[in-house]
């Protein structure tokens, strides 16, 4: 269901106009404040939405991969909220932010595509949301693993997992230790 959504947001956008754009480890995408410009879809690789908080801690929230749109919450705004950091080598398709605004004022079958995309994004948040409420790390892996269909995730995502899920990288491999041995 997620993918069929998504497809059909790209299927949309597939004959439009864009900049393909690459993107090596580490680098920013955008900063947060940057004026919105475009709306990238990714291509290949991982990018990351991030806040960072007083404490210098970061909130992830979003993690996407190749298939997925990002930053559209800054579709209607003037300037990000957040930074967009590519977390592997990524390439992505960049599209103008006023030609997304009108195909979103003119073209029914862009808006219901639109519409399942944001239907997914906010089901994603609430998730996110429920999942940082559980109190221990066994709590808050159980309910990604239920949300991912029970498949742990390969050691090279650890880290990614651990921030997405709310807990330091030591945490998140202490639980996995302690899985291991049960």
């Amino acid at each position: 269901m997620i993918a069929v959504m998504s497809i059909e947001l790209l299927e949309s956008l597939r004959n439009f106009p864009h900049a393909s754009r690459s993107f090596a480890a580490g680098a920013f995408v955008f900063h947060r404040n940057d004026t919105v410009e475009t709306l990238h879809a990714v291509r290949s690789g991982s990018i990351r939405l991030v806040r960072y908080q007083a404490d210098g801690q970061t909130a992830v929230l979003q993690r996407a991969a190749a298939g997925d749109i990002f930053a559209e919450a800054s579709v209607f705004s003037p300037s990000y909220h957040c930074d967009g950091i590519a977390m592997t080598d990524a390439e992505t398709e960049a599209y103008a932010i006023t030609d997304i605004q009108r195909l979103l004022d003119t073209d029914v079958r862009f808006c219901h595509a639109w519409a399942l995309a944001m239907s997914h994004q906010l089901q994603a948040a609430r998730r996110r949301a429920e999942l940082v409420s559980l109190r221990t790390v066994s709590e808050r892996l159980d309910a990604w693993l239920t949300w991912h269909e029970g498949e742990m995730p390969v050691k090279g995502d650890w880290k990614g997992v651990a921030e997405e899920i709310g807990v330091s990288p030591e945490a998140f491999y202490r639980e996995l230790a302690a899985r291991r041995k049960r």
